[in-house]
């Protein structure tokens, strides 16, 4: 089968290569991929900082956001079946550490992934853990099978704290999980959300999903926008996606004191910063990692399928995986939102 891959230990390094499927083990699935997301974890890996250099493997196809069917299964495994219509948590958990015996199995202290420590979804089968498959309607779309995993991150931080009910949200970095983000957030209650982000495609799609102001940092003044926004109060909730130092600093100086400050991303760089204007503020600092496993997924899928939040907006290049290295051009070129690619 063709697989899209890391091929090369160094910047770029990613090509085509041909490489048979691997039978499932007792507790594993084999899946056919019938949609597959590029996520910022497969960019990343393109740009080969030194903490993905020491951990992926050479080659390792790339990919771990995936909607497909399983077409085979170990002879342990009972909760799956051939013929299911699945996603891919990208977390393979151990299931006997501390934290996945109390509830928290997204921060699996000896976790890996599918496209980062093994062959992933940029092919048309990919063999996988059958306990990191969650199971979806038979008539569920591929392609939003393929934005589930991202997807929860938004609805995990939407959910986290004080929530967002009744509060004013500012999504800050409008990448795709941003988005996503923007919209969960409106649909969970929010009274006012505000998305801050560079780009204006980006900008144009979060309003498309349901944001009611958004923010150019470049250009604008985002501390006096949201100021004037929320009636000299700040937003409730801000949720930062950017990764950036200026973005970060942005997140205090607009959330009102005491207010949630629910970090995803992770900044690129040491941050320094003067907490006595930290101290002032008094925010909860939340940090968001990936998706409850399972509990983010079950409010995901609801909002999915009673169509409270509509991602169709992100799907901006659906192509077959065979042009896949165009995804990677077009997301460098700051042109698509969220390719997704059909083996």
């Amino acid at each position: 089968m063709l697989g899209l891959a890391k091929v090369a230990a160094t910047v770029g390094g990613v090509d085509f290569i041909h490489k048979e499927p691997r039978p499932p083990r007792p507790d594993e699935a084999l899946v056919e991929v019938r949609a597959a997301g590029l996520c910022g974890s497969d960019i990343s890996i393109w740009k080969w900082p030194p903490h993905l250099a020491k951990r992926v493997p050479i080659p390792c196809i790339l990919g771990h956001e995936a909607g497909g069917r399983v077409v085979e299964i170990g002879s342990r495994v009972s909760r799956v079946k051939v013929g299911d219509n699945v996603s891919l948590e990208s977390h393979v958990y151990c299931g006997t550490c501390y934290q996945c015996l109390t509830d928290r199995a997204h921060l699996c202290v000896v976790k890996t992934a599918p496209g980062v420590d093994f062959d992933g979804v940029f092919a048309r089968y990919v063999t996988v853990p059958a306990s990191i498959l969650w199971v979806n309607d038979a008539d569920f779309p591929a392609e939003l099978g393929a934005l589930m995993e991202p997807f929860g991150i938004g609805v995990h931080a939407s959910l986290e704290g004080s929530g967002v009910s009744g509060l004013t949200v500012a999504v800050s970095g409008c990448g795709p999980i941003g988005m996503m983000n923007v919209a969960t957030a409106r649909a969970l209650g929010a009274v006012k959300v505000i998305a801050i982000e560079p780009l204006a495609i980006r900008r144009k799609a979060a309003l498309e999903m349901g944001a009611d102001l958004a923010i150019d940092p470049t250009g604008e003044d985002v501390r006096a926008k949201v100021r004037d926004a929320t009636r000299g109060r700040g937003a409730d909730v801000v949720i930062e996606y950017s990764g950036s130092v200026e973005g970060f600093r942005t997140c205090i100086d607009i959330l009102t004191p005491g207010g949630d400050l629910r970090l995803c991303a992770t900044p690129v760089y040491p941050i320094e910063y003067d907490f006595t204007i930290w101290k002032a503020k008094r925010p909860t600092i939340i940090n968001i990692h990936g998706r409850r496993i399972w509990s983010t997924w079950v409010r995901a899928a609801d909002l999915l399928r009673e169509r409270r939040v509509d991602l169709s907006p992100l799907l901006s290049h659906v192509m077959p995986l065979s042009e896949g290295m165009r995804a990677f051009e077009a997301v460098f070129a700051g042109e698509a939102l969220k390719p997704i690619l059909i083996p």
